[in-house]
């Protein structure tokens, strides 16, 4: 299959789709810079919820008190037939500084590096963006891949 179309995915959908895989990759400025960095998240009440430590680039940016602007990506594209989906999101990352947050978070979301993961980052969705591969003329595309 050669032809396939690109479309538009409504917010809701975009975010159930976020919400359905478990890694995605934060985009973030560094020295002028962008930084891409893959996380595994979670979703709470619409916020991206990720972990971190403390000497990672995004914390320090997350830390200042009005937050820092970024974006995330995640995605699930069959390697084989080109379908899929891919979801951007563009909000502000701040650090979770409530004691009682980040200890629930700590247990709804397992770091997958080994460390002191014992931060806790909030990126509150301001632009979502979604978009699925499909067959071209499809009228109807499976909502699962």
């Amino acid at each position: 299959m050669n032809e396939r179309e690109l479309r538009e995915l409504p917010q809701d959908e975009s975010l159930r789709l976020l919400a359905s895989v478990a890694m995605g990759r934060v985009v973030f400025t560094l020295h002028a810079l962008p930084a891409i960095r893959p996380v595994n998240h979670i979703l709470d009440n619409g916020d991206i919820i990720i972990r971190t430590h403390l000497g990672a680039a995004i914390t320090s940016a997350a830390a200042d008190g009005d937050g820092t602007v970024v974006a995330y990506e995640a995605d699930a594209i069959d390697p084989h037939d080109h379908l899929g989906w891919s979801v951007i999101v563009v909000g502000t990352a701040r650090l979770v500084r409530d004691r009682g947050e980040i200890e629930r978070y700590s247990e709804m979301l397992r770091p997958w590096v080994f460390g002191n993961m014992d931060h806790v980052i909030r990126i509150r969705p301001e632009v979502v963006t979604g978009f699925r591969l499909t067959p071209l003329g499809d009228p109807a595309p499976s909502t699962d891949r």
